[in-house]
Parts: structure tokens; C-alpha cells; sequence
């Protein structure tokens, strides 16, 4: 059958109908709130390539995640720059490290209330900026695993609820699976940054947690742009590692990846809506040239359409006041 017989209008003709209809519900609660947390500052400071953006300091992180509840957003994900940073990545699994102190102050205030997600990696706390051990110039794989091990288990003592490790070496989540289980922290999950691509959308990310590598490049660890295959053998082998959620990282660029990662794995699937992509929005908003609420309606709506059960976006705490707005 065809028109006129068919008329796919007819189901379209009021916002009413529409909203029935919708195959996917867009919801701040599926959403991640990432937070750059300065251990060095004792006001925000802002961030200049990404508009609206800051890092804070500790004294307003209770306030940050009230923020974020009161949005509806039921999660943060939280990255540490520290007042030190050595080679050995020590800031990074200190008791009172800036994110294990981050960590105990919104559980404090926010119990189970907030999902406080741990970022697992070493790039933000070395004077080199890579995310692993460096040796002769190169990142260490094998070596940077214990270190990983650590930081996860440091996290979970402060009370992290989950540990996400985005290092990008072989074997990392099933070294972390193994030092959190001999720590006595078999039920904190691992969200898996699996499928972490080599992208340039990373670099207002880089200014806001000062980790831009001091030499080189992260395309040994990280993954080639044109892979496809690669993404599922490593998110095979984070589950099989004991991941309990894969991620895909950028987001816009690699709808299709995500799109694999559903029909392929029976577990939730996250995506990041990473810094550059929020940029751009940002600076076209700015200059006038597409509405923002709008376009990030799109962009997250299209995402999530793609496969993503979970989204991680700089946008989390808008999306709440933009979901009804025409």
C-alpha cells in the first residue's frame, strides 16, 4: 500500500500524538553529569574552550551534586586535577587524593541517592600526561596495570559507587576486577571505557583537566577511527574481563559503533557526548547559528536512538528544562 492510502501525517498531526508514539524517551536520568574537580583552587575556575563550563574546588562539590539531583541527573562522574602530579600517578590512589575526598563528601551528603562514578586513569596525575607508566619514552602496558588495581580499590574505599577505567591498556579491567574483589569490593561495577577512540574531539577535555600528553601522542593505546571489529573485541574482552557496562567514546562520530555494541552485547550500553561535541554546540549557540536546546534535544535523542542507555553529557543539568520547551 501506498499514498494516498497511506499517510504517515496522519500520525503526526499533534505534539499530543507524537509524544505517544515516540519509540525513544529521552529522561535526565539517563544521564551522567561529568565534574572537574581542582584540588589547587578554592573558587571555579572556568573553562575557557568549553563555555559554561568550570572546574571547582572541593568546598562546592556537596552543592554541585544538590544541582544535579535537583535536575533530576542521577550520577556524576568525576575527574581529579591534583595540587601534584609526579610520574607514578601517585595523587591518583592516595587516601586523600582530590577524587577519594570528592568521593567521601557527596556520599556523605547523597548516599545512595547519587551514583558517584570514579574515573579510572593516570593521565590527569603524571608530569607526563599519558594515561599509563612511561618507560624509555614509551607507555608501559603491563607495569601500569598494579597502578590502575590501586586507584580503583582507592576509589572504593572513599565510596565510590562504580569505577570506570579509561587507560585504554590491555587487561586493565580484569586487574582492576581482581583488586577490587581481593579488597573486599565485589559489588562495585565497572563501567569499561571499551571502545575509546584516538579522536580529536578530546582536546577541551585536555585544557579543563590539564592532561595534554608532554610528548607524543595517545594513538598507541587508544583506538584507529576506521575500526569497527577492533570496538567489539574489546568490549568482548572487558566482559569477559568482568565489565558490567561497555562504553563508547566520542559519541557523534561512532553512532555506529554503538549501534554495534547493542545488537552485539546483552548489557548497558554508554556513550560520551565528549568535550569537543559540546564545544561546537556551544560556539555555533553563541554565534547565533542553530539554538542550542534544540540541537542538544537532537543530538542526545539521537544517541540514545543509536543504542545508548546511558549518556554521558556536559549538558546533563540543562536537558530537564529543555525536554518541554518547544
Amino acid at each position: 500500500m501506498s499514498f494516498p492510502t497511506v499517510r504517515l501525517r496522519r500520525l503526526r498531526r499533534t505534539a499530543a500524538m507524537r509524544d505517544m508514539l515516540n519509540q525513544i524517551d529521552l529522561q535526565p536520568s539517563n544521564l551522567i553529569y561529568p565534574i572537574f574537580v581542582d584540588e589547587g583552587i578554592t573558587k571555579p575556575v572556568a573553562i575557557e574552550s568549553m563555555p559554561g563550563y568550570s572546574r571547582l574546588p572541593i568546598s562546592q562539590i556537596a552543592n554541585e551534586g544538590k544541582q544535579a539531583l535537583t535536575q533530576g541527573v542521577k550520577s556524576v562522574l568525576l575527574f581529579g586535577i591534583p595540587a601534584k602530579k609526579d610520574e607514578v600517578g601517585t595523587s591518583a590512589f592516595a587516601k586523600n587524593g582530590v577524587i577519594q575526598k570528592t568521593i567521601d563528601e557527596l556520599k556523605k551528603n547523597y548516599g545512595e541517592d547519587l551514583v558517584v562514578i570514579g574515573d579510572v586513569c593516570l593521565c590527569e596525575y603524571m608530569s607526563h600526561g599519558h594515561c599509563g607508566l612511561v618507560k624509555d619514552g614509551e607507555v608501559v602496558n603491563d607495569q601500569t596495570l598494579e597502578v590502575l588495581g590501586k586507584v580503583a580499590v582507592s576509589q572504593a574505599e572513599a565510596g565510590a559507587d562504580v569505577v570506570a577505567p579509561s587507560a585504554m591498556m590491555d587487561g586493565q579491567v580484569g586487574a582492576i576486577r581482581e583488586a577490587l574483589d581481593d579488597a573486599g569490593f565485589e559489588q562495585v561495577p565497572i563501567m569499561a571505557y571499551s571502545a575509546k577512540y584516538a579522536s580529536a574531539f578530546y582536546g577541551p577535555f585536555r585544557e579543563a583537566a590539564e592532561s595534554t600528553p608532554k610528548f607524543g601522542t595517545r594513538k598507541s593505546y587508544q583506538m584507529s577511527q576506521g575500526s569497527q571489529e577492533e570496538a567489539l573485541r574489546e568490549m568482548e574482552l572487558d566482559l569477559a574481563e568482568g565489565a558490567d557496562m561497555v562504553m563508547v567514546k566520542p559519541a557523534l562520530a561512532y553512532l555506529d559503533i554503538i549501534g554495534l555494541a547493542k545488537a552485539n552485547f546483552n548489557v548497558p550500553i554508554v556513550a560520551y557526548n565528549v568535550s569537543g561535541e559540546y564545544s561546537m554546540v556551544k560556539a555555533a549557540a553563541q554565534n547565533g547559528w542553530i539554538d542550542e536546546k534544540t540541537a542538544i534535544r537532537e543530538i542526545l535523542t539521537g544517541i540514545k536512538r543509536a543504542g545508548a542507555d546511558l549518556i554521558i553529557t556536559y549538558f546533563a543539568k540543562d536537558v530537564k528544562s529543555w525536554l518541554n520547551q518547544p
